[in-house]
């Protein structure tokens, strides 16, 4: 992806979101960040000069068309990145509609209706969808149920997109981080009950280079699914 890119990026906040978008930024492709309200959006824009952003709440998915439709949507979109997402632990036992329903509403639906309100730019441009998807998309284990569950769904979505847009040129990757030093790591520990230790695990900036390598590989090739394990 050469040249002046423009990438549609989630959860640019913190973690992996945020050293992917200091990357792209630093290298001076155009960003237009999410964030969930206009306090939010100023921050993100202070933080990343010349930076666009896009205002609606991932927990509404229902919501967001309207959102949008109040904003100017960019007109070219190179690539979508979608990276936001929450975790609350539970056993099945325990957990609540809600605590379902907000878990797939972030980190499932939303997804999926940004992509499809963004899709005829992406067309366009033969851009790129990337998902961060999680180790929990591939294997659930005890007390990750809800969240497995709507990282499971998101894989789905990538790989029926995959084939979908293909004829469109449009390309689709899911990463499968392992745990990834975050604020979000730093919850799931808490909830957990166990001692955090950023040190032990992927460092955000590591899972950012796997994904700008995704973004920047030829047009002759794809990546289409990417598992990054803690090294140490």
């Amino acid at each position: 992806m050469a040249g002046m890119a423009t990438h549609v990026i989630t959860g640019a906040g913190s973690g992996i979101g945020a050293a992917l978008a200091r990357r792209l930024h630093a290298r001076g492709d155009e960003l237009v960040l999410h964030a969930r309200d206009a306090g939010r959006a100023k921050e993100l824009a202070a933080e990343f000069p010349g930076a666009r952003t896009l205002v609606g709440d991932l927990a509404e998915p229902d919501r967001l068309s309207w959102a949008f439709s109040h904003q100017t949507l960019p007109d070219r979109v190179d690539s979508l990145l979608h990276i936001a997402g929450v975790v609350d632990l539970g056993e099945i036992g325990e957990l609540t509609p809600k605590s379902w329903r907000h878990q797939l509403d972030v980190n499932l639906l939303a997804p999926a209706e940004l992509t499809r309100l963004l899709l005829p730019q992406l067309r366009t441009s033969r851009g790129h969808v990337l998902f961060v998807n999680s180790g929990a998309g591939l294997a659930a284990h005890a007390g990750w149920g809800a969240y497995a569950a709507s990282k499971h769904g998101l894989k789905a979505l990538a790989d029926a997109l995959r084939q979908e847009e293909h004829a469109c040129g449009v390309r689709v990757t899911s990463v499968y981080p392992g745990r990834t030093a975050s604020p979000m790591q730093a919850k799931v520990h808490q909830q957990e009950g166990k001692e955090y230790d950023a040190e032990k695990w992927i460092d955000p900036e590591s899972v950012a280079t796997t994904i700008v390598m995704a973004l920047d590989l030829p047009r002759d090739a794809e990546v289409n699914d990417l598992t990054v394990r803690p090294g140490r």
